[in-house]
């Protein structure tokens, strides 16, 4: 557990960019504070936590139009 932890500390206090995809929640939520949502009609990108990213309305109103859910 604590190399997890220094290894998401360095990722989080690195200061260029990292462009990663991961399945762990907790991961993305601990590392990530913009998420860019790749869609077949267009991009959502957000600086936000990614918890903050899957509860925020405004997300979920710009997911219904970019995968054309109704």
């Amino acid at each position: 557990m604590e190399s997890i932890q220094a290894f998401n500390n360095n990722l989080k206090a690195f200061r260029g960019n990292i462009l990663f995809s991961s399945h762990d929640h907790e991961f993305i939520n601990t590392v990530a504070n913009r998420i860019i949502e790749l869609t077949p009609n267009g991009t959502i990108d957000k600086l936000m936590t990614y918890e903050d990213y899957i509860h925020d309305e405004r997300v979920k109103e710009l997911k219904e139009q970019l995968y054309g859910n109704s």
